[in-house]
């Protein structure tokens, strides 16, 4: 005789924030991907249009995102 086994999983989704120069950002919109929440912030951080990102970072609550300055010289 087989015995079976269920097992239930629990599925919970992972809110979004984003970090721009120690500036915690909470997710503006989680049908947004990533390059849309980098547009929408450029007018107040500027820097973030040329930003590379990293992540995401799942921390257990969220998925968090860094965006970091591109280095390099001006001119």
């Amino acid at each position: 005789m087989a015995t079976t086994t269920t097992t239930k999983l629990k599925t919970t989704v992972l809110l979004r924030e984003f970090y721009y120069n120690g500036v915690r950002i909470p997710d503006p919109g989680p049908e947004m991907t990533v390059d849309q929440v980098r547009d929408l912030l450029t007018p107040r951080f500027p820097e973030i249009a040329t930003a590379s990102v990293e992540g995401p970072e799942d921390t257990g609550n969220v998925l968090r995102y860094k965006f970091s300055r591109a280095i390099g010289e001006k001119g």
